[in-house]
């Protein structure tokens, strides 16, 4: 009995809101305020915004939805949305660096906190990786199109989908100095190139819609058929289980499952959330910020993907050279080789952002995770460019080894189930704080929460069943490691055990009851009585007697309008007198007639 109070207690511990919003750590571990409203706008657009934007459209409406792809994008969206409303309510009630981990930590407990604090490095790291090496693969293709001739030996060394490679070592190392040295430098950068970017895809918009064929469109669903061997998800398993089913692409299977892979592309809205605490009037922007970049990515996604497939139809579809940068390549079949280069600069402008941002977020879920104790405490110091620069260091240094080291190409979906597992966490989380502290003043609320909580985590529910079982299996490996080290290291170091557990010796002990005044004639407690002395109560205290006031009636009592003003001895300065008229001073500047 003793042994399961104490796991409780260690592991199950919920963090007080009022002190995961930073008074329980002081001002030497604050991140500094950098980002307003439009910041946070362009930071979710800069990480939303990717190559996918350029490539998935056409990669799932060839391989799973066929034109259905735009339903596909829709569903993706609206689901997101979703879970972006509950990510909205929560930021504005905490406010802090940690995102989905702190929320989790908050309505949850410890142990909750940190599964979801573990998947989430899980997806920001891979994604970081993952995105480094498209971003060479892409950066390479640039080269060769503009015809930049590139050196034998140098060309074994860049553009390789695994392996040592210089371009993927190149920009993480760039990315992770600059953000090491301050985010200013960082944010100025994120600018420039989501407004370069935003352009390109309004050029791919306008100049695809000039090569739109209605006719490819139809069928909007194509027949359903058997799916390529190594696409089997979770829910064909379970359907094969039961009613001998086998998996299929096309069709209205194919659109749900084109999904799960389209919300990758969407995954970044929650990442502002991350930012909460070097944001200005947070609660409020926040969730401005969150909303607002979601809904401008859905559509221009949306209207990327009409343009796309309104360009080159099914038929087109299965002529284009799937290795490579589909857009750009659609835009060559057409014949505007002009645009296809555009595209490639716009896509290694959009890798760059999102790598970017990815950095930007695993460097706070490390640094809150560290603040909390559950990874080592000195993750969380800060730089004298007021950033947590060891966190930045060690994110930087573990993608740049993964990204050289392991195939993270074929891991791409382990990114989109650890992004969908926080969000089931955050959905959940807006209910229970509901119950728990009704209190809470939220600047945001989701609508019917308890109903679009249950809608929520169905749907995503949903996608991850979608996901194929490799990559489950590989998702319960990770989150079994991460049981271990919690229960190794995490739940002994945590900071929140060490301060409830073992209470400063300055602070009261709130379960004692204060000591109670002495009996009549008695002494205080833990006073003995000196020999031969008798046990007679202290003579009383002579009353002191109160200062006399110089406002005999009070400060703002009423008088009689014959009745001086009262003058406050202190007050001696002329300048400062409060019952006499005086005239302005006749240079400019001076006070006004009182």
């Amino acid at each position: 009995m003793t042994w399961d109070i104490r796991m409780r207690t260690n592991m199950f511990r919920r963090l007080p809101v009022e002190q995961a919003t930073g008074r329980l750590y002081g001002g030497r571990h604050r991140l500094r305020v950098v980002y307003r409203t439009r910041d946070l706008v362009v930071l979710g657009l800069g990480v939303m915004i990717g190559s996918g934007i350029f490539k998935i459209a056409g990669e799932q409406a060839a391989g799973t939805a066929g034109p259905a792809v735009l339903v596909s994008f829709l569903i993706a969206g609206f689901v997101c949305l979703l879970a972006a409303l509950a990510y909205a309510e929560l930021s504005s009630i905490i406010p802090v660096a940690g995102s989905a981990y702190s929320f989790s930590y908050v309505a949850f407990g410890e142990v909750w906190a940190w599964v979801v604090g573990w998947a989430l490095l899980m997806e920001l790291l891979l994604a970081a990786s993952v995105l480094a090496r498209v971003w060479s693969l892409y950066a390479t293709q640039t080269l060769h199109d503009f015809g930049v001739a590139v050196p034998p030996w140098l060309g074994d060394l860049i553009g390789q989908e695994k392996g040592p490679d210089l371009f993927a070592l190149g920009i993480l190392l760039l990315l992770v100095l600059m953000l090491a040295t301050g985010s200013r430098l960082g944010l100025r950068t994120l600018w420039f190139m989501v407004m370069a970017k935003v352009v390109v895809i309004g050029l791919v918009i306008v100049v695809g819609l000039k090569y739109f064929e209605p006719g490819n469109l139809t069928p909007l669903v194509p027949p359903a058929e058997p799916a390529p061997e190594g696409g089997r998800t979770v829910l064909d398993a379970l359907l094969g289980a039961f009613g001998g089913g086998t998996p299929h692409a096309f069709g209205v299977w194919g659109i749900l499952a084109a999904a799960p892979a389209i919300a990758f592309a969407y995954i970044g809205f929650d990442l502002i959330a991350t930012a909460s605490e070097e944001t200005g009037d947070a609660p409020r922007k926040v969730p401005r910020g969150i909303i607002t970049a979601l809904v401008s990515a859905v559509v221009l996604y949306s209207a990327v993907a009409v343009a796309f497939v309104g360009m080159v139809g099914m038929d087109g579809l299965a002529r284009l050279d799937q290795g490579g940068l589909l857009l750009a390549t659609a835009f060559d079949a057409a014949g505007s080789g002009t645009m296809a280069k555009i595209v490639d600069i716009g896509a290694v402008l959009a890798l760059t952002t999102v790598t970017l941002v990815l950095l930007i977020s695993l460097t706070r879920v490390i640094f809150s995770m560290s603040r909390d104790g559950l990874l080592p405490r000195p993750l969380a110091g800060m730089s004298r460019y007021r950033v947590p620069s060891r966190a930045t260091l060690l994110a930087g240094g573990a993608a740049i080894v993964m990204s050289q080291t392991v195939d993270v190409l074929t891991l791409e979906q382990l990114v989109v189930i650890g992004t969908l597992f926080a969000f089931l966490f955050v959905a959940a989380a807006v209910p229970t704080l509901r119950r728990a502290r009704p209190d809470l003043h939220r600047p945001f609320r989701v609508p019917a929460a308890h109903l679009t909580a249950m809608v929520t985590m169905a749907a995503i529910g949903w996608l991850m069943l979608n996901l194929n079982v490799r990559t489950w299996a590989y998702f319960i490996v990770w989150m079994l490691v991460g049981l271990l080290l919690y229960l190794v290291y995490g739940r002994r170091k945590s900071e929140l055990k060490l301060l409830l557990d073992e209470p400063p010796a300055d602070r009261p002990v709130l379960d004692a009851p204060p000591p109670g005044p002495p009996p009549p004639g008695g002494l205080p407690p833990g006073v003995e009585p000196v020999a031969g002395a008798p046990l007679s109560a202290p003579p009383p205290r002579p009353p002191v007697p109160a200062p006399e006031s110089p406002y005999p009636t009070g400060r703002y009592a009423m008088r009689r309008p014959d009745a001086p003003r009262p003058r406050d001895p202190q007050q001696t300065s002329p300048d400062l007198r409060l019952d006499e008229e005086w005239e302005e001073p006749p240079h400019p500047g001076g006070r006004h007639r009182r």
